[in-house]
């Protein structure tokens, strides 16, 4: 079958690429455009192929997605593809050495804001759904593709829309269509995030009483995050590899010159593990902001307000849908690591929600998020047969 996939991949490789041309066509950066012309060029395209399709709404009835759902004539499992089709901002244009919506294709990459971050993906999605529609009946389960949108945002409104969705089957799994064909990324650390308010008495700065302003117990605050101890990195063979992690990443306070701050704001992001989850982390931070307030009073204790909190996630190789994928592209000689990754992606959401997840397996690319965005086209068809051959097996196709 792998060989008859390849085959099949080589043929399709070029109408994946003309969707996804025509998607980098019509911005669609996260926050700042409507989304709604990026995904009428896939509605359009869905209607076409009489694929089934529907749109995803947030809570406030804002257009989040596309939901495609294929369903097996068979019972069974429920298994998903993911690509974001909104993107990360442009930057600075006059960096780029191309327009950023040229969807061109030169020097065999596709070119343009979301080429690799996954407008190609969200095309081939498409086309692998496609593919299966004529053999529906012989499939165990069924099959979604989500083509969401508010992700580059950090939001996941189109994600968290499908997960609410009460007509949609919760999946067994899902796989996110990142780019990068090294790794396929089985787990992630997760994240407790907080903002820390110091308040201090105000004053003038020149007076002669000497008055220890706010933004000055927040520096106190900063140095005793950075210095507090965490577990260190586990031992080489540990199921989960990486060690927590504490960021101060904001601090706003303060205004002009002659006036002492009385208030002042911290931003606290903590990765945690296994080992140290969300309890852990907001233990440590609690502990922190005594600690100054013991050392350097103040006139109200440090506030500590918890903004957000996801759990890390992981799967072995052999789970599913990791090994299909895995299996996949082993068929076809390719190398490719089971990675944990440092930073958080939907797989921390969807584990929330007992839901399985990995992401990153894709072509090879260039600028994600930076100038000149580029995705290989050269890799595609093996891409292509990778997700064909695992969604065939998840799905036991007769």
């Amino acid at each position: 079958m792998t060989r008859d996939l390849v085959a099949h991949a080589a043929t399709r490789s070029a109408s994946v690429v003309g969707l996804a041309k025509e998607l980098i066509r019509r911005p669609s950066r996260g926050g700042l455009d409507d989304y709604e012309p990026v995904l009428s060029v896939l509605e359009d395209w869905l209607s076409a192929r009489a694929l089934p399709h529907r749109r995803l709404r947030d809570g406030a009835g804002e257009l989040v997605g596309l939901l495609v759902e294929i369903a097996g004539g068979r019972p069974g499992a429920w298994w998903t593809l993911d690509a974001c089709v909104d993107t990360a901002p442009f930057g600075d244009e006059e960096a780029w050495s191309f327009p950023p919506t040229s969807g061109d294709v030169v020097g065999g990459f596709l070119r343009g804001r979301g080429a690799a971050d996954s407008k190609l993906a969200a095309a081939l999605f498409c086309h692998i759904a496609e593919d299966l529609l004529p053999h529906a009946a012989e499939l165990r389960g069924g099959l979604a593709v989500l083509l969401d949108v508010d992700e580059h945002t950090g939001a996941f409104g189109g994600a968290r829309a499908y997960l609410k969705d009460a007509e949609a089957a919760t999946p067994a799994g899902v796989m996110i269509g990142y780019p990068g064909m090294d790794d396929v990324v089985v787990g992630g650390r997760g994240l407790w995030r907080a903002t820390l308010t110091v308040r201090a008495e105000s004053g003038h700065s020149g007076s002669s009483r000497t008055v220890l302003g706010a933004v000055s117990r927040a520096a106190r605050l900063v140095q005793l995050l950075d210095t507090a101890a965490l577990p260190g990195r586990p031992e080489a063979g540990a199921l989960f590899p990486l060690p927590p992690k504490l960021s101060v990443t904001a601090v706003h306070g303060g205004e002009g010159f002659s006036v002492t701050a009385d208030r002042c704001d911290l931003n606290v992001d903590v990765r945690t593990t296994p080992v140290f989850d969300a309890r852990d982390a907001e233990t440590l931070v609690r502990g922190v902001a005594a600690e100054l307030d013991a050392e350097l009073p103040g006139p109200a204790a440090t506030q500590v307000t918890p903004l957000a909190s996801w759990p890390p996630f992981q799967l072995q190789p052999h789970e599913q849908p990791a090994a299909a994928v895995l299996e996949a592209a082993a068929s076809l000689g390719l190398t490719v690591r089971a990675k944990t990754a440092g930073p958080s992606n939907i797989g921390n959401l969807l584990a929330g929600q007992g839901i399985r997840a990995i992401a990153g397996f894709g072509v090879p690319y260039a600028g994600l998020h930076g100038i000149d965005e580029r995705a290989s086209l050269a890799e595609l068809p093996q891409v292509y047969t990778v997700y064909h051959q695992a969604v065939r097996a998840l799905l036991d196709a007769a």
